[in-house]
Protein backbone atom coordinates (compact mmCIF):
# COMPACT_ATOMS: atom_id res chain seq x y z
CA UNK A 1 0.00 0.00 0.00
CA UNK A 2 2.86 2.38 0.89
CA UNK A 3 4.66 1.57 -2.36
CA UNK A 4 1.47 2.25 -4.32
CA UNK A 5 1.01 5.60 -2.54
CA UNK A 6 4.61 6.64 -3.26
CA UNK A 7 4.22 5.63 -6.89
CA UNK A 8 1.03 7.67 -7.14
CA UNK A 9 2.78 10.72 -5.70
CA UNK A 10 5.70 10.32 -8.09
CA UNK A 11 3.40 10.01 -11.10
CA UNK A 12 1.32 12.98 -9.96
CA UNK A 13 4.43 15.09 -9.40
CA UNK A 14 5.77 14.12 -12.81
CA UNK A 15 2.49 15.11 -14.46
CA UNK A 16 2.33 18.46 -12.68
CA UNK A 17 5.91 19.25 -13.64
CA UNK A 18 5.23 18.51 -17.30
CA UNK A 19 2.13 20.73 -17.60
CA UNK A 20 2.82 23.93 -19.50
CA UNK A 21 1.08 26.10 -16.92
CA UNK A 22 2.35 27.74 -13.75
CA UNK A 23 1.21 25.61 -10.80
CA UNK A 24 1.63 26.67 -7.19
CA UNK A 25 0.25 24.68 -4.23
CA UNK A 26 0.19 25.81 -0.59
CA UNK A 27 -0.95 24.05 2.56
CA UNK A 28 -3.38 25.50 5.09
CA UNK A 29 -0.54 27.48 6.70
CA UNK A 30 0.27 29.24 3.42
CA UNK A 31 3.51 27.29 3.01
CA UNK A 32 4.44 26.33 -0.57
CA UNK A 33 4.44 22.54 -0.97
CA UNK A 34 4.56 22.35 -4.79
CA UNK A 35 5.92 24.83 -7.32
CA UNK A 36 6.75 23.83 -10.87
CA UNK A 37 9.37 25.18 -13.26
CA UNK A 38 6.85 27.16 -15.33
CA UNK A 39 5.72 29.03 -12.21
CA UNK A 40 9.35 29.71 -11.26
CA UNK A 41 10.08 31.05 -14.75
CA UNK A 42 7.00 33.33 -14.68
CA UNK A 43 7.85 34.63 -11.21
CA UNK A 44 11.56 35.14 -11.92
CA UNK A 45 12.56 32.83 -9.07
CA UNK A 46 14.29 29.54 -8.40
CA UNK A 47 12.13 26.66 -7.15
CA UNK A 48 14.19 26.36 -3.96
CA UNK A 49 13.47 30.01 -3.17
CA UNK A 50 9.76 29.16 -2.86
CA UNK A 51 9.32 25.55 -1.71
CA UNK A 52 8.91 25.25 2.05
CA UNK A 53 8.65 29.02 2.41
CA UNK A 54 5.73 31.17 3.50
CA UNK A 55 3.90 32.67 0.52
CA UNK A 56 4.03 36.18 2.01
CA UNK A 57 7.78 36.00 2.64
CA UNK A 58 8.50 35.22 -1.03
CA UNK A 59 6.01 37.73 -2.44
CA UNK A 60 6.14 40.66 0.02
CA UNK A 61 3.57 42.77 -1.86
CA UNK A 62 0.88 40.18 -1.12
CA UNK A 63 -1.17 39.98 2.06
CA UNK A 64 -4.12 38.01 3.38
CA UNK A 65 -6.57 40.32 1.58
CA UNK A 66 -5.10 40.46 -1.92
CA UNK A 67 -3.55 36.98 -2.26
CA UNK A 68 -5.85 34.69 -4.23
CA UNK A 69 -4.28 31.59 -2.65
CA UNK A 70 -4.85 32.83 0.90
CA UNK A 71 -8.32 34.07 0.02
CA UNK A 72 -9.31 30.62 -1.25
CA UNK A 73 -7.90 29.01 1.89
CA UNK A 74 -10.12 31.29 3.95
CA UNK A 75 -13.34 31.23 1.91
CA UNK A 76 -13.04 27.67 0.54
CA UNK A 77 -14.47 29.07 -2.71
CA UNK A 78 -12.73 28.86 -6.11
CA UNK A 79 -11.64 31.97 -8.00
CA UNK A 80 -11.58 31.84 -11.80
CA UNK A 81 -9.57 33.97 -14.25
CA UNK A 82 -8.50 36.58 -11.71
CA UNK A 83 -5.84 39.10 -12.84
CA UNK A 84 -3.15 39.56 -10.22
CA UNK A 85 -0.12 41.81 -9.96
CA UNK A 86 2.57 41.29 -7.32
CA UNK A 87 6.27 41.79 -6.63
CA UNK A 88 8.73 38.98 -5.83
CA UNK A 89 11.56 39.11 -3.29
CA UNK A 90 13.90 40.52 -5.95
CA UNK A 91 11.61 43.48 -6.67
CA UNK A 92 10.38 42.19 -10.01
CA UNK A 93 6.74 42.96 -10.89
CA UNK A 94 4.71 39.96 -12.09
CA UNK A 95 1.40 40.03 -13.98
CA UNK A 96 -0.64 36.81 -14.10
CA UNK A 97 -4.13 35.54 -14.82
CA UNK A 98 -4.95 32.96 -12.13
CA UNK A 99 -7.50 30.27 -11.47
CA UNK A 100 -7.28 29.25 -7.81
CA UNK A 101 -9.02 26.21 -6.35
CA UNK A 102 -9.40 24.77 -2.85
CA UNK A 103 -8.01 21.27 -2.23
CA UNK A 104 -10.57 19.36 -0.16
CA UNK A 105 -10.23 15.90 1.36
CA UNK A 106 -13.33 14.33 2.90
CA UNK A 107 -14.90 17.74 3.36
CA UNK A 108 -11.83 19.28 4.98
CA UNK A 109 -9.71 21.88 3.17
CA UNK A 110 -6.07 20.80 3.15
CA UNK A 111 -4.60 23.44 0.83
CA UNK A 112 -5.08 25.46 -2.34
CA UNK A 113 -3.72 25.20 -5.89
CA UNK A 114 -3.23 28.06 -8.30
CA UNK A 115 -2.92 27.68 -12.07
CA UNK A 116 -1.53 30.82 -13.62
CA UNK A 117 -0.80 32.29 -17.04
CA UNK A 118 1.95 34.86 -17.41
CA UNK A 119 0.48 38.10 -18.76
CA UNK A 120 3.38 40.37 -17.83
CA UNK A 121 4.50 40.85 -21.42
CA UNK A 122 0.97 41.08 -22.79
CA UNK A 123 -0.05 43.58 -20.10
CA UNK A 124 3.06 45.63 -20.85
CA UNK A 125 2.25 45.49 -24.55
CA UNK A 126 -1.32 46.58 -23.82
CA UNK A 127 -0.16 49.57 -21.79
CA UNK A 128 2.30 50.53 -24.52
CA UNK A 129 -0.50 50.16 -27.08
CA UNK A 130 -2.71 52.57 -25.15
CA UNK A 131 0.16 55.03 -24.78
CA UNK A 132 0.89 54.81 -28.49
CA UNK A 133 -2.78 55.27 -29.35
CA UNK A 134 -2.77 58.45 -27.26
CA UNK A 135 0.57 59.77 -28.42
CA UNK A 136 1.28 58.66 -32.00
CA UNK A 137 -0.28 59.15 -35.43
CA UNK A 138 -1.21 62.74 -34.59
CA UNK A 139 -1.60 65.62 -37.00
CA UNK A 140 -0.67 69.24 -36.26
CA UNK A 141 -3.93 69.89 -34.42
CA UNK A 142 -3.21 66.98 -32.08
CA UNK A 143 -5.83 64.62 -33.52
CA UNK A 144 -5.16 61.17 -34.82
CA UNK A 145 -5.29 60.77 -38.56
CA UNK A 146 -5.96 57.96 -40.99
CA UNK A 147 -3.74 56.97 -43.85
CA UNK A 148 -6.35 56.08 -46.48
CA UNK A 149 -9.39 57.63 -48.08
CA UNK A 150 -12.10 56.03 -50.22
CA UNK A 151 -10.18 57.22 -53.29
CA UNK A 152 -7.38 54.82 -52.33
CA UNK A 153 -9.80 51.91 -52.80
CA UNK A 154 -9.20 51.48 -56.54
CA UNK A 155 -11.77 49.78 -58.75
CA UNK A 156 -13.27 49.78 -62.24
CA UNK A 157 -16.05 47.41 -61.16
CA UNK A 158 -19.37 49.27 -61.34
CA UNK A 159 -21.10 47.56 -58.35
CA UNK A 160 -18.03 48.17 -56.21
CA UNK A 161 -17.88 51.80 -57.34
CA UNK A 162 -21.53 52.16 -56.31
CA UNK A 163 -20.62 50.86 -52.84
CA UNK A 164 -17.93 53.56 -52.58
CA UNK A 165 -20.43 56.24 -53.69
CA UNK A 166 -22.96 55.05 -51.09
CA UNK A 167 -20.22 55.05 -48.46
CA UNK A 168 -19.40 58.72 -49.15
CA UNK A 169 -23.03 59.68 -48.56
CA UNK A 170 -23.52 57.57 -45.45
CA UNK A 171 -20.15 58.51 -43.94
CA UNK A 172 -21.75 61.72 -42.65
CA UNK A 173 -24.08 59.72 -40.41
CA UNK A 174 -23.11 58.78 -36.84
CA UNK A 175 -24.98 55.47 -37.07
CA UNK A 176 -22.99 52.27 -36.43
CA UNK A 177 -21.72 50.33 -39.43
CA UNK A 178 -21.01 46.70 -40.25
CA UNK A 179 -18.53 45.97 -43.04
CA UNK A 180 -18.15 42.35 -44.07
CA UNK A 181 -16.24 40.46 -46.70
CA UNK A 182 -13.53 37.88 -47.11
CA UNK A 183 -10.04 38.43 -45.77
CA UNK A 184 -8.04 40.73 -48.02
CA UNK A 185 -10.96 42.59 -49.62
CA UNK A 186 -9.88 45.90 -48.09
CA UNK A 187 -12.20 46.25 -45.07
CA UNK A 188 -9.85 48.36 -42.92
CA UNK A 189 -8.95 50.60 -45.85
CA UNK A 190 -12.68 51.02 -46.52
CA UNK A 191 -13.35 51.83 -42.85
CA UNK A 192 -10.54 54.40 -42.77
CA UNK A 193 -12.12 55.92 -45.87
CA UNK A 194 -15.47 56.14 -44.07
CA UNK A 195 -13.84 57.92 -41.15
CA UNK A 196 -11.98 60.32 -43.44
CA UNK A 197 -15.21 61.22 -45.27
CA UNK A 198 -17.15 61.72 -42.01
CA UNK A 199 -17.69 64.74 -39.78
CA UNK A 200 -15.32 63.00 -37.34
CA UNK A 201 -12.33 63.08 -39.68
CA UNK A 202 -10.47 65.45 -37.35
CA UNK A 203 -11.11 63.16 -34.39
CA UNK A 204 -9.23 59.99 -33.45
CA UNK A 205 -9.45 56.78 -35.44
CA UNK A 206 -8.77 53.75 -33.25
CA UNK A 207 -8.63 50.24 -34.71
CA UNK A 208 -8.60 47.03 -32.68
CA UNK A 209 -8.64 43.46 -33.98
CA UNK A 210 -10.73 41.51 -31.47
CA UNK A 211 -8.93 38.27 -32.32
CA UNK A 212 -5.47 39.71 -31.66
CA UNK A 213 -5.78 40.14 -27.89
CA UNK A 214 -6.51 37.41 -25.28
CA UNK A 215 -10.17 37.54 -24.26
CA UNK A 216 -9.17 38.01 -20.61
CA UNK A 217 -7.59 41.37 -21.50
CA UNK A 218 -10.12 42.62 -24.03
CA UNK A 219 -12.54 44.02 -21.47
CA UNK A 220 -9.91 46.23 -19.84
CA UNK A 221 -8.57 47.26 -23.25
CA UNK A 222 -12.00 48.31 -24.51
CA UNK A 223 -13.46 49.83 -21.35
CA UNK A 224 -10.41 50.72 -19.24
CA UNK A 225 -9.59 49.91 -15.63
CA UNK A 226 -10.13 51.58 -12.28
CA UNK A 227 -7.39 51.71 -9.70
CA UNK A 228 -7.70 48.77 -7.33
CA UNK A 229 -10.03 46.77 -9.58
CA UNK A 230 -7.42 44.05 -9.20
CA UNK A 231 -4.02 43.97 -7.57
CA UNK A 232 -1.76 46.48 -9.30
CA UNK A 233 -4.51 47.91 -11.51
CA UNK A 234 -4.19 51.60 -12.42
CA UNK A 235 -6.70 54.17 -13.60
CA UNK A 236 -6.43 53.77 -17.35
CA UNK A 237 -8.80 54.74 -20.14
CA UNK A 238 -10.00 52.10 -22.56
CA UNK A 239 -10.23 52.41 -26.32
CA UNK A 240 -13.77 53.82 -26.13
CA UNK A 241 -12.51 56.78 -24.11
CA UNK A 242 -9.45 57.25 -26.29
CA UNK A 243 -11.64 57.19 -29.43
CA UNK A 244 -14.17 59.67 -28.04
CA UNK A 245 -14.92 62.33 -30.64
CA UNK A 246 -13.89 59.98 -33.43
CA UNK A 247 -14.28 56.42 -34.66
CA UNK A 248 -13.63 53.05 -33.00
CA UNK A 249 -13.11 50.22 -35.48
CA UNK A 250 -13.55 46.70 -34.10
CA UNK A 251 -12.30 44.12 -36.58
CA UNK A 252 -13.30 40.42 -36.46
CA UNK A 253 -16.17 41.29 -34.14
CA UNK A 254 -17.44 37.68 -34.13
CA UNK A 255 -14.36 36.65 -32.11
CA UNK A 256 -15.36 38.97 -29.26
CA UNK A 257 -16.59 36.87 -26.30
CA UNK A 258 -20.39 36.82 -25.96
CA UNK A 259 -20.34 38.44 -22.50
CA UNK A 260 -18.33 41.36 -23.86
CA UNK A 261 -20.74 41.65 -26.79
CA UNK A 262 -23.48 42.33 -24.21
CA UNK A 263 -21.39 45.12 -22.68
CA UNK A 264 -20.66 46.53 -26.13
CA UNK A 265 -24.41 46.60 -26.80
CA UNK A 266 -24.98 48.64 -23.62
CA UNK A 267 -22.35 51.17 -24.70
CA UNK A 268 -24.04 51.51 -28.09
CA UNK A 269 -27.41 52.04 -26.43
CA UNK A 270 -26.31 54.46 -23.68
CA UNK A 271 -23.05 56.02 -24.98
CA UNK A 272 -21.64 55.30 -21.52
CA UNK A 273 -18.71 53.13 -20.48
CA UNK A 274 -17.79 51.84 -17.06
CA UNK A 275 -14.17 50.97 -16.40
CA UNK A 276 -13.46 47.52 -15.01
CA UNK A 277 -13.80 47.72 -11.22
CA UNK A 278 -15.50 51.13 -11.25
CA UNK A 279 -19.08 52.11 -10.36
CA UNK A 280 -18.93 55.36 -12.33
CA UNK A 281 -20.23 55.76 -15.87
CA UNK A 282 -18.26 57.85 -18.36
CA UNK A 283 -19.95 59.53 -21.32
CA UNK A 284 -18.27 58.83 -24.67
CA UNK A 285 -18.95 60.15 -28.15
CA UNK A 286 -17.83 57.38 -30.47
CA UNK A 287 -18.97 56.07 -33.81
CA UNK A 288 -18.52 52.31 -33.81
CA UNK A 289 -17.66 50.54 -37.05
CA UNK A 290 -17.28 46.78 -37.01
CA UNK A 291 -16.02 44.26 -39.52
CA UNK A 292 -16.37 40.51 -40.02
CA UNK A 293 -14.70 38.16 -42.49
CA UNK A 294 -17.88 36.04 -42.64
CA UNK A 295 -21.48 37.02 -43.35
CA UNK A 296 -23.08 38.51 -40.19
CA UNK A 297 -26.12 36.23 -40.48
CA UNK A 298 -23.79 33.25 -40.63
CA UNK A 299 -22.08 34.51 -37.46
CA UNK A 300 -25.48 34.86 -35.77
CA UNK A 301 -26.47 31.37 -36.88
CA UNK A 302 -23.22 29.95 -35.44
CA UNK A 303 -23.84 31.86 -32.19
CA UNK A 304 -20.64 33.85 -32.71
CA UNK A 305 -22.60 37.10 -32.79
CA UNK A 306 -25.53 38.06 -30.56
CA UNK A 307 -28.83 38.67 -32.36
CA UNK A 308 -29.49 41.90 -30.48
CA UNK A 309 -26.00 43.26 -31.13
CA UNK A 310 -26.28 42.44 -34.83
CA UNK A 311 -29.58 44.31 -35.14
CA UNK A 312 -28.15 47.30 -33.26
CA UNK A 313 -25.03 47.43 -35.43
CA UNK A 314 -26.73 46.64 -38.72
CA UNK A 315 -28.05 50.16 -39.24
CA UNK A 316 -25.65 50.63 -42.14
CA UNK A 317 -23.93 47.67 -43.79
CA UNK A 318 -21.49 47.21 -46.63
CA UNK A 319 -20.45 43.94 -48.25
CA UNK A 320 -17.08 44.06 -50.01
CA UNK A 321 -17.09 41.58 -52.86
CA UNK A 322 -14.25 39.10 -53.32
CA UNK A 323 -11.84 39.78 -56.15
CA UNK A 324 -12.99 36.76 -58.15
CA UNK A 325 -16.44 38.39 -58.47
CA UNK A 326 -15.03 41.58 -59.99
CA UNK A 327 -12.70 40.16 -62.60
CA UNK A 328 -12.17 43.47 -64.37
CA UNK A 329 -10.37 44.66 -61.23
CA UNK A 330 -7.78 41.85 -61.38
CA UNK A 331 -5.85 43.23 -64.34
CA UNK A 332 -6.61 46.84 -63.41
CA UNK A 333 -5.20 46.45 -59.90
CA UNK A 334 -2.27 44.45 -61.25
CA UNK A 335 -1.25 47.45 -63.34
CA UNK A 336 -1.69 49.74 -60.31
CA UNK A 337 0.60 47.54 -58.21
CA UNK A 338 3.17 47.24 -60.98
CA UNK A 339 3.35 51.04 -61.20
CA UNK A 340 3.74 51.26 -57.43
CA UNK A 341 6.51 48.68 -57.22
CA UNK A 342 8.28 50.16 -60.24
CA UNK A 343 8.71 53.25 -58.09
CA UNK A 344 9.76 51.32 -54.99
CA UNK A 345 12.18 48.95 -56.76
CA UNK A 346 13.41 51.44 -59.40
CA UNK A 347 12.31 49.19 -62.27
CA UNK A 348 10.48 49.73 -65.56
CA UNK A 349 8.28 46.65 -65.88
CA UNK A 350 5.55 47.39 -68.39
CA UNK A 351 2.81 44.93 -67.43
CA UNK A 352 1.75 41.28 -67.58
CA UNK A 353 2.31 39.06 -70.58
CA UNK A 354 -0.74 37.32 -72.09
CA UNK A 355 -0.10 34.03 -70.28
CA UNK A 356 -0.02 35.73 -66.87
CA UNK A 357 -3.19 37.67 -67.68
CA UNK A 358 -5.00 34.40 -68.39
CA UNK A 359 -3.62 32.79 -65.22
CA UNK A 360 -4.60 35.78 -63.08
CA UNK A 361 -8.15 35.88 -64.46
CA UNK A 362 -8.56 32.12 -63.97
CA UNK A 363 -7.15 32.02 -60.42
CA UNK A 364 -9.70 32.30 -57.56
CA UNK A 365 -7.63 34.66 -55.35
CA UNK A 366 -8.67 33.31 -51.92
CA UNK A 367 -6.58 36.09 -50.32
CA UNK A 368 -8.22 38.67 -52.59
CA UNK A 369 -6.56 42.08 -53.17
CA UNK A 370 -3.98 41.48 -50.43
CA UNK A 371 -2.87 38.25 -52.12
CA UNK A 372 -2.76 39.93 -55.53
CA UNK A 373 -0.58 42.75 -54.18
CA UNK A 374 1.84 40.33 -52.50
CA UNK A 375 1.97 38.24 -55.68
CA UNK A 376 2.88 41.28 -57.78
CA UNK A 377 5.45 42.33 -55.18
CA UNK A 378 7.13 38.92 -55.34
CA UNK A 379 7.11 38.86 -59.14
CA UNK A 380 8.48 42.39 -59.37
CA UNK A 381 11.38 41.43 -57.12
CA UNK A 382 12.41 38.41 -59.22
CA UNK A 383 11.49 39.75 -62.68
CA UNK A 384 14.36 40.27 -65.13
CA UNK A 385 12.29 40.97 -68.27
CA UNK A 386 10.26 43.93 -69.49
CA UNK A 387 7.04 42.14 -68.57
CA UNK A 388 6.01 39.76 -65.79
CA UNK A 389 6.03 36.21 -67.17
CA UNK A 390 5.27 32.67 -66.08
CA UNK A 391 8.76 32.10 -64.68
CA UNK A 392 8.17 34.94 -62.20
CA UNK A 393 5.11 33.32 -60.65
CA UNK A 394 5.22 32.31 -56.97
CA UNK A 395 5.04 28.58 -56.36
CA UNK A 396 1.38 28.61 -55.25
CA UNK A 397 0.16 30.00 -58.55
CA UNK A 398 2.44 27.66 -60.49
CA UNK A 399 0.89 24.73 -58.64
CA UNK A 400 -2.60 25.99 -59.47
CA UNK A 401 -1.93 24.93 -63.06
CA UNK A 402 -2.76 26.61 -66.37
CA UNK A 403 -6.30 27.95 -66.95
CA UNK A 404 -8.75 25.63 -68.66
CA UNK A 405 -11.01 26.76 -71.46
CA UNK A 406 -11.59 30.32 -72.49
CA UNK A 407 -10.58 33.25 -70.36
CA UNK A 408 -13.48 34.81 -68.48
CA UNK A 409 -14.29 38.40 -69.31
CA UNK A 410 -15.86 41.27 -67.37
CA UNK A 411 -18.91 40.89 -69.66
CA UNK A 412 -19.57 37.32 -68.52
CA UNK A 413 -23.37 37.09 -68.22
CA UNK A 414 -23.14 34.02 -65.98
CA UNK A 415 -20.94 35.71 -63.38
CA UNK A 416 -23.11 38.85 -63.30
CA UNK A 417 -26.32 36.84 -62.92
CA UNK A 418 -24.76 34.82 -60.11
CA UNK A 419 -23.72 38.05 -58.37
CA UNK A 420 -27.26 39.45 -58.73
CA UNK A 421 -28.77 36.25 -57.33
CA UNK A 422 -26.41 36.30 -54.32
CA UNK A 423 -27.20 39.96 -53.64
CA UNK A 424 -30.97 39.33 -53.74
CA UNK A 425 -30.64 36.35 -51.39
CA UNK A 426 -28.57 38.43 -48.94
CA UNK A 427 -31.16 41.23 -49.00
CA UNK A 428 -34.03 38.78 -48.45
CA UNK A 429 -32.24 37.16 -45.51
CA UNK A 430 -31.51 40.57 -44.02
CA UNK A 431 -35.14 41.74 -44.36
CA UNK A 432 -36.43 38.47 -42.88
CA UNK A 433 -33.84 38.57 -40.09
CA UNK A 434 -32.48 35.21 -41.15
CA UNK A 435 -35.85 33.42 -41.42
CA UNK A 436 -35.49 31.00 -44.35
CA UNK A 437 -39.26 30.61 -44.94
CA UNK A 438 -39.87 34.36 -45.06
CA UNK A 439 -36.81 34.95 -47.24
CA UNK A 440 -37.99 32.30 -49.72
CA UNK A 441 -41.40 33.98 -49.82
CA UNK A 442 -39.80 37.37 -50.56
CA UNK A 443 -37.77 35.78 -53.36
CA UNK A 444 -40.85 33.94 -54.66
CA UNK A 445 -39.07 30.58 -54.68
CA UNK A 446 -39.65 27.34 -52.71
CA UNK A 447 -37.94 27.07 -49.33
CA UNK A 448 -36.06 23.96 -50.50
CA UNK A 449 -34.66 25.88 -53.47
CA UNK A 450 -33.34 28.65 -51.22
CA UNK A 451 -31.78 26.12 -48.84
CA UNK A 452 -30.09 24.39 -51.79
CA UNK A 453 -28.67 27.69 -53.08
CA UNK A 454 -27.39 28.65 -49.63
CA UNK A 455 -25.76 25.25 -49.19
CA UNK A 456 -24.20 25.48 -52.66
CA UNK A 457 -22.82 28.99 -51.99
CA UNK A 458 -21.24 27.88 -48.70
CA UNK A 459 -19.63 24.89 -50.40
CA UNK A 460 -18.12 27.18 -53.04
Amino acid sequence: MIEHTNLTKEVLTSILKSIDEAIHVVNTEGISIFYNEVAAYHDGLEINEVLGKSLLSVFPSLNEKNSTLLKVLKTKQPIYNQPQSYVNIHGRKIETMNTTLPIVDHGVIIGAVEIGKDYSQIQSLYERLLDMEKGLKKSKNGKKRVFYTLDDLKTVNQPFQEIKDRARKLALSDSPVIVFGESGTGKELFVQGLHHASNRSQGPFIAQNCAAIPSTLLESILFGTAKGSYTGALDRPGLFEIASGGTLFLDELHTLPIDLQAKLLRVLEDSMVRRVGSSTNILVDVRVITALNIHPLQAVEKQQLRHDLFYRLNVLSFELSPLRERQEDILFLSEQFITFFNGVLKKQVCGLDEEIQRIFIHYKWPGNVRELKHTIEYMMNVCEEEQLTGKDLPILLKQAGPPKGKMSTPLSLKSHLQKLENDLISQALSLSKGNIMQAASLLDIPRQTLQYKLKKNRAE
